[in-house]
């Protein structure tokens, strides 16, 4: 049997873990147009990465009072582009995200506190495909005039939540570590 490879999209979800940060001192919204979630996986050890074009999310954050912050992050799985439709398509079905079934992923902060080096660490439920799993996110933060920007990448392991069921789970063709990175700008609201 011949197998045919293309690029495969992988979870974003943890950008929703990364993607948990924001704004000054109180509500932010979070600017979808300046922000990106992307994923990046090995397929026979060349890098392909894809992103997520919907995703929101309810952000508070106030550094002066890290316990006191909290984000969610819900992304839209079927919205992943890899850049070809067919692997776009496949990418949106069962054996990958099975979107029809679980639409999105979702991460949930539990704890945001100061890390090494100037990071910032969210910890949090990150869902995708129904399983919920506990994560820490690092990231970094500026401001810039109103608006506060988040970055940070995430390790995953796409086994961990099923995605690349039947013929992909073979982590030799398809990585099973997945890089999930963020870009978030939130404007104060």
């Amino acid at each position: 049997m011949t197998r045919i490879f293309r690029p495969v999209p992988l979870l974003i979800a943890a950008a929703l873990a990364c993607a948990g940060f924001a704004a000054s001192a109180g509500a932010a919204q979070l600017d979808a147009g300046k922000s990106a979630v992307t994923a990046v996986a090995r397929q026979i050890g060349v890098p392909m990465e894809g992103r997520f074009k919907t995703f929101s999310g309810n952000l508070q954050f106030d550094p002066a009072k890290l316990a006191a912050s909290s984000a969610r992050i819900e992304i839209d799985v079927a919205s992943f582009e890899i850049g070809d439709a067919a692997t776009t398509k496949e990418v949106r079905g069962r054996d990958w995200f099975d979107a029809a079934r679980f639409p999105k992923a979702v991460f949930e902060s539990t704890a945001i506190r100061n890390g090494a080096g100037g990071k910032i660490e969210v910890a949090g439920k990150l869902t995708i495909k129904g399983k919920t799993v506990d994560v820490v996110v690092p990231a970094t933060m500026r401001q810039e005039g109103n608006s506060q920007i988040f970055e940070g990448t995430l390790p995953i392991r796409r086994s961990t939540f099923n995605i690349g069921d039947g013929e992909w789970k073979d982590t030799s063709v398809v990585a099973d570590e997945v890089q999930i990175k963020f870009r978030l700008v939130t404007a104060r609201t």
